[in-house]
């Protein structure tokens, strides 16, 4: 029983864990270590994908890697061990065959460092590491002369990671250990893009907190800035292929399946409206030199979602949601703002949460962070949830319009077209004006013609005449 113990405390398990709220697997996209890498408690070791988004997965153990169970692009089921790490393996061979005679160990032996109570960790957020009390760890026990020694351990530091030192040759270590070189902290989707970009973390000049290199000196760093790669949706077809079948997984399976269902569950109907911008397109243009915007992204986009947020405070009964169950119409007083972002991995809605208290400013710098996670890959299934109405900008592809369909639990979709120079009457002349057109699906459950209607109409209003902003506000 004593060998059984021993060994199930050595050999720890790593279960593929519930990344999102409630789903049931996830598909194996990269590992970062192999058979025989050292890891440390915090170091990320794979990414998976959900139906939700690409994730990063911390390790919670010490050791060697003794055992990778999946390969890449194995879907697995929530709960089934991933990988076995040897944690004797990190302390030298502690708790092996090679332990002292019965009658030279002490009556109290002192307990092994691999068997420290779990009750020490704090979960923490998927792909961040662990909480800061995670990282206090008593001393390790002195190790036999005769034993190799290993390299020593850096501790994640409130979720950011040291880089990893090079490999030192075999050398004697003395009793008391020297101080390590300084190295970068950087956290570890971070320290994966300067991978991905080819650049040596110690090169880089870090300007965020306590010295934490952020994606920002990556990026500065590259000289040229080198494109994020993504994922391929396809393999590459051979010389010839006829056909390339892709499996359908992944976000884009969990896409299809939440369109299909909105679309034959909630009776849509779309109405379209065409109308002069110029004066928006202008105020983009003066909010893009205002000192309140420096350093944030202003597009028209920003001001169609003011637009819209004032509509709906202007016609509160559209924000709603129809609860089948309960047979209620459920009324929100809040407005979580979703924007249909395409990634490489399929189209996903990550919302702004209560966008109806942020001042344009605020609304401004959350697209943008919102737009550029969602780039990255690394949009958390939270802010893809609770969504109550939707702006898809199908103008960026030159698209005129379209017919969008809900976002399964909203009750409206806002399709932003492409914004042309098109001859247009103005003040009794034909002149050369900026136009644009919107549609807006709804509900029809939820949404009568009129109530649609006057939505449509009222963010058309705005963006023609943007000083509505104000007096409608």
């Amino acid at each position: 029983m004593t060998t059984v113990t021993a060994q199930a405390q050595r050999f720890r398990e790593f279960r593929m864990p519930d990344v999102g709220e409630g789903l049931t697997e996830a598909e194996i996209l990269k590992w970062y270590v192999a058979v025989g890498d050292t890891v440390h408690d915090g170091m990320v070791i794979c990414e998976v994908e959900t139906a939700k988004a690409a994730v990063e997965l911390p390790i919670p153990y010490d050791g060697v890697v003794s055992e990778i169970r999946f390969d890449e692009g194995t879907t697995v089921d929530v709960g089934t061990p991933i990988i076995v790490v040897d944690a004797g393996g990190a302390d030298g061979g502690e708790g092996t065959a090679q332990a002292p005679a019965p009658e030279s160990v002490p009556a109290q032996p002192e307990p092994a460092p691999a068997a420290e109570p779990a009750a020490k960790r704090e979960a923490v957020l998927v792909g961040y590491g662990v909480a800061p009390s995670a990282t206090t760890r008593r001393p390790r026990k002195q190790q036999p002369p005769a034993a190799p020694a290993s390299a020593p351990e850096s501790a994640p530091l409130n979720g950011y990671e040291a880089a990893p030192a090079a490999e030192a040759p075999a050398a004697e270590v003395p009793a008391a250990p020297a101080a390590p070189a300084e190295r970068p902290l950087a956290k570890p989707p971070v320290r994966k893009l300067a991978k991905e970009l080819g650049i040596d973390l110690a090169t880089v000049v870090p300007t965020g907190p306590n010295g934490v290199v952020t994606r920002e000196d990556i990026r500065a760093a590259a000289a040229p800035p080198a494109p994020l790669p993504a994922a391929p949706l396809t393999a590459p077809a051979a010389t010839g292929a006829r056909e390339t079948r892709t499996p359908i997984k992944g976000v884009r399976k969990a896409t299809a399946q939440a369109m299909v269902a909105s679309a034959f569950t909630a009776p849509h109907v779309t109405e379209f409206v065409t109308f002069d911008i110029t004066r928006t397109m202008k105020l983009v243009q003066e909010l893009k030199e205002d000192r309140a915007f420096t350093g944030l992204k202003v597009s028209p986009l920003l001001l169609v979602a003011r637009a819209l947020l004032v509509a709906i405070r202007r016609n509160p009964a559209v924000n709603a949601t129809w609860d089948e169950g309960a047979q209620e119409i459920v009324q929100k007083s809040y407005v979580n703002l979703g924007i249909a972002a395409a990634t490489p991995r399929g189209l996903i809605v990550p919302n702004i949460k209560d966008a109806q208290d942020r001042t344009l400013p605020e609304l401004a710098a959350a697209l943008g962070e919102l737009v550029a996670t969602a780039r990255e890959g690394k949009t958390a299934p939270a802010d893809m949830q609770g969504g109550t109405v939707t702006i898809t900008n199908v103008g960026v592809f030159g698209v005129d319009t379209g017919t969008p369909i809900l976002n399964p639990g909203e009750s409206a979709i806002l399709a932003f077209g492409a914004v042309k120079l098109q001859p247009w009457v103005h003040k009794g002349k034909v002149k050369p004006r900026h136009v644009t057109t919107l549609a807006l699906s709804f509900d029809h459950r939820l949404v009568d013609g009129e109530l649609g209607s006057k939505v449509l109409a009222d963010v058309a209003a705005i963006l023609e005449q943007p000083k509505r902003l104000i007096t409608w506000a």
